[in-house]
């Protein structure tokens, strides 16, 4: 098979899954409207995943922190996927599903927003920090896949892109959070 046949093929799946996102659209919207009210009270955000979905919460915290297109002030985001110090040693002393929920219960306070991401739904540390939230207090936005619709009483959200391929998951997640951050960047509470 040629490499543009690949390519070809790849991006014709990205489009079946933007063409039915349509079906999370009103979920991605109240994510983006949990979001901005936190944040105008003053409230932070923290992220958290695995894999390419740590990638994808630090990538989200990255345009809080700094901005998404336009100036704006810096909005407070912390990944859970730092200091790696602090990472490993709560996977090494207690368990590697317990590293996001220490860190959701040391700096978590209510009424902040945990975005966690999980493209399977399943995963034990995510499932953990979830609970953590809970207990004290915070919003909770899980965006995960069509196997991860499951959560629904572990998160005050869910939105969960429909597909089980794992890329197309996470590209849509990225659209999803980049979507979220061009809204923020048109609120008056949010901006300079």
């Amino acid at each position: 098979m040629k490499a543009e046949d690949v390519l070809k093929d790849a991006l014709r799946r990205h489009q079946d899954v933007v063409l039915k996102t349509d079906t999370i659209l009103e979920h991605a919207a109240r994510g983006a409207d949990m979001l901005a009210s936190a944040l105008k009270e003053g409230k932070k955000v923290l992220a958290c995943g695995n894999g390419g979905s740590a990638a994808d919460a630090e990538h989200f915290v990255g345009e809080l922190l700094c901005r998404y297109k336009d100036d704006r002030r810096a909005l407070p985001g912390i990944s859970l996927l730092f200091p790696v110090g602090a990472l490993t040693a709560i996977a090494n002393d207690y368990s590697f599903d317990d590293v996001f929920a220490r860190q959701v219960d040391a700096l978590g306070a209510t009424g902040d927003i945990l975005v966690a991401l999980t493209t399977s739904g399943r995963s034990k540390n995510v499932l953990a920090a979830l609970g953590a939230a809970r207990k004290k207090g915070l919003v909770t936005i899980v965006l995960t896949g069509a196997k991860g619709g499951t959560l629904a009483d572990a998160a005050d959200l869910v939105v969960a892109v429909p597909s089980e391929e794992t890329a197309r998951i996470q590209e849509m997640h990225e659209l999803i959070y980049h979507g979220w951050c061009e809204y923020l960047d048109t609120l008056p509470g949010i901006r300079k």
